[in-house]
């Protein structure tokens, strides 16, 4: 394409529709479905999720062109069905927002109002109450099965923890967390390979009840302990590297030591 000037929505929406037409587009696009897309959609939210954490603005703006495409490329498949276009979708995000926020688009009085304790969950509970004339379902049911297990455990302890189902403080969690622990290494006492991986599940999930009542993102937590890792570590392999040695040719003693010697640079910056 030769066209230089700026692009826009429009012309993102024509690319998918060219690659998606039969005959013309691209075979490997045409064989995608809603299925085989869905892992690509939650990578390139994790994308968009590290370019954050590394302040990369240059790669953020990619990133999160890339989820667009994710966007569009549903939107395409769903308007290939007659389910819905992308334009539905920017008309009904537009019309939520605008509906859930009140005290910034609703009437002076909605507006001198502000935003009450507990406004955005009545606000929620209100669009539930008005999609479905259904039986009520369970409280969980909202909590999408596809997101990451940690985060997925604390939606579901937060709705649980609406209804009343939860600890009183912090000091029964951690009771709890080692109650986990003690059966964690029972099983692993008796060599029982399903317990041990059902008790390691219990653990986790205590871990994250943990996280909820100090009002921490447990995967943010474990990103950033997974960060600090990744760096301690590489620092090992440079200090091994002076010495003209890698860490298979080291032992962990010697990487240990390496180890200490890294947090310690760390704590005197």
């Amino acid at each position: 394409m030769s066209d230089s000037r700026p692009k826009i929505i429009a012309d993102l929406l024509g690319v998918m529709v060219a690659l998606r037409t039969p005959g013309t587009g691209c075979p490997w696009d045409l064989e995608q479905t809603f299925d085989t897309i869905a892992p690509y959609t939650l990578e390139e939210a994790y994308e968009v999720a590290d370019a954050i954490a590394r302040k990369d603005r240059n790669d953020l703006k990619e990133e999160l062109g890339d989820l667009l495409l994710q966007v569009v490329y549903h939107a395409q498949m769903a308007a290939e069905e007659g389910a819905f276009t992308f334009a539905d979708v920017v008309n009904t995000i537009t019309a939520k927002m605008i509906r859930r926020h009140p005290h910034v688009f609703g009437d002076e009085a909605a507006r001198s109002a502000g935003a009450p304790e507990g406004f955005w969950e009545a606000i929620k509970a209100d669009e539930r109450r008005g999609r479905s004339k259904r039986k009520p379902g369970s409280v969980l049911d909202e909590v999408p099965l596809a997101l990451p297990a940690l985060s997925r455990a604390v939606k579901l302890q937060h709705k649980a923890a609406s209804v009343g189902f939860d600890w009183p403080d912090l000091k029964l969690v951690f009771d709890k967390m080692r109650e986990e622990l003690v059966e964690l290494e029972g099983a692993v006492a008796e060599r029982e390979p399903a317990k041990t991986a059902e008790e390691f599940g219990d653990l986790m999930f205590v871990m994250a009840n943990v996280a909820r009542h100090l009002s921490l993102d447990p995967e943010a937590a474990l990103r950033a302990a997974n960060h600090k890792f990744t760096r301690r570590f590489h620092r090992i392999e440079a200090l091994l590297a002076a010495k003209g040695k890698r860490p298979a040719d080291s032992c962990l003693k010697e990487m240990d030591r390496l180890w200490e010697q890294a947090k310690l640079e760390e704590r005197e910056r």
